[in-house]
């Protein structure tokens, strides 16, 4: 199978995957929102923002790590270096997820009632720390998946992992009592965690199976640990400074809207309903382009490790005016239909009034999800996490120093104005690192690389 044709067909597996996936998590937030109300979905978003930063964590930038090791044997021609990469990062998961665990586990007091301020989401945190170690080895199996284009394997179980979720959640809050936030929240984390250690088990079986058939004796180009690390140590620190400042920018939010004069419940409601409720919406349509960014990552690695750079300046070219059309497309499409959409899926009109405001952004959105991957393709890693964590730190100044005077407006503000910074930085970035062709050109047969001697590119 062609570079090229792989590529579409990978892309549109993960796509309609990802559409799935969706449409059901869209259905799921719609009844959750119908059963513990945005006040609920608020203080589960406070969870879940903890969450986030102990998955940054555990993680530790693992998957991105073992994506580009395996890509860059592949694109050597090095197969035997795949098992050898693969067994240096189950190794780095496990650390990292077992450590993860124990800290949230140890803290979740501390945390529920000094950082978030509300004593009913300690046993949530408790809960969800027991479902690190399973999300860090699925990272590094999913990463060989999208490394090696067979990313259909990984996308039929993160649906499978989807549905479960949602019916150990549905089981185990139709146990809880109403009105029990902690109850609720707890029942929404054991389901989640249930479904982490399905998806586990069912990505590690699907993992040894395709490695059956690929098997390669070990063998790496270099020292593989040494590579592992250099990608992954970096990475995984900007991360954490990047996710620390986010988390803590979410928390200060409710607590900042509370100071413009809102009450405990007002301020969780707005925070849940533009998070929980709005963005779910906006970023609906981006599955389109996560996946295909994702993709690009390998394909891009291999180019690189080739030295085919007309190749990725068309590639990237392609990408960026394909994404651009699509997401003007797509917020004419959320703007206009705003209301229509906020009465239809929650029932409520009003909801329109903030879709309609986002729709404006979702352009720089979805834009900034194909420049991101793009440039951690081409191995600009450092540089993305750089802007992230300059804007995660902007946000945090904004969040405390606006929206104690404007209320939900200045939270609306901070967001447009952290989003286009990072876009900005994102594609300037982008454009210095390779050639960006705005207008299509004559397409030209495929070319020798100079490194490898091989038609690389269809």
């Amino acid at each position: 199978m062609g570079r090229w044709r792989k590529l579409a067909v990978n892309t549109a597996l993960l796509t309609g995957s990802s559409l799935v996936m969706h449409c059901i998590a869209l259905s799921y937030q719609v009844w959750l929102v119908g059963k513990i109300g945005s006040a609920g979905i608020g203080l589960f978003q406070l969870i879940v923002s903890i969450n986030v930063l102990c998955v940054t964590f555990a993680v530790s930038g693992v998957k991105f790590t073992t994506t580009r090791l395996v890509s860059e044997e592949i694109g050597a021609g090095n197969e035997r270096g795949v098992g050898s990469a693969m067994s240096r990062c189950i190794g780095y998961a496990v650390i990292f997820g077992c450590l993860s665990c124990l800290a949230l586990f140890l803290a979740a007091e501390p945390i529920g009632f000094l950082w978030i301020g509300d004593a009913r989401c300690v046993l949530s945190l408790k809960i969800i720390a027991f479902g690190l170690p399973f999300i860090a080895l699925s990272s590094v199996l999913n990463g060989y998946f999208v490394a090696t284009g067979r990313v259909y394997k990984a996308a039929v179980i993160q649906v499978i992992e989807q549905l479960c979720n949602i019916g150990f959640v549905v089981f185990l809050l139709s146990r809880a009592a109403d009105g029990e936030l902690e109850q609720s929240c707890s029942a929404i984390a054991l389901g989640g965690v249930g479904s982490d250690i399905v998806s586990f088990l069912l990505v590690l079986v699907v993992y040894l199976s395709d490695r059956k058939k690929h098997a390669s004796k070990s063998g790496a180009r270099g020292k593989i640990t040494g590579r592992m690390l250099k990608i992954a140590v970096p990475l995984a620190l900007s991360a954490y400074a990047r996710t620390s400042l986010t988390t803590l920018e979410n928390l200060l939010v409710p607590r900042s809207l509370k100071a413009s004069g809102l009450g405990a419940d007002q301020s969780l409601s707005g925070y849940g309903t533009i998070t929980g409720m709005v963005f779910p919406i906006i970023s609906f349509p981006s599955c389109f382009l996560s996946a295909l960014s994702e993709l690009m990552v390998p394909d891009l690695t291999a180019a690189q490790v080739c030295g085919d750079k007309d190749y990725i300046g068309r590639t990237v070219s392609a990408l960026l005016r394909a994404s651009f059309f699509f997401s003007l497309v797509t917020a004419a499409f959320l703007f206009a239909t705003a209301e229509a959409l906020g009465a239809f899926i929650y029932k409520d009109p009003g909801i329109g009034y903030y879709i309609k405001i986002f729709a404006l952004l979702a352009p720089i959105m979805y834009m900034d999800i194909v420049t991101d991957g793009c440039l951690k393709g081409l191995g600009q890693m450092m540089h993305s996490m750089t802007f992230n964590i300059t804007e995660a730190t902007i946000g945090v100044i904004l969040v405390v120093t606006l929206i104690p005077v404007f209320g939900l407006r200045g939270y609306i503000f901070v967001l447009f104005i952290c989003e286009l910074y990072n876009f900005t930085m994102s594609i300037t970035r982008l454009r210095k690192v390779t050639k960006i062709e705005i207008f299509p050109r004559r397409r030209r047969g495929a070319q020798k690389c100079a490194p490898c001697q091989n038609e690389c590119h269809d």
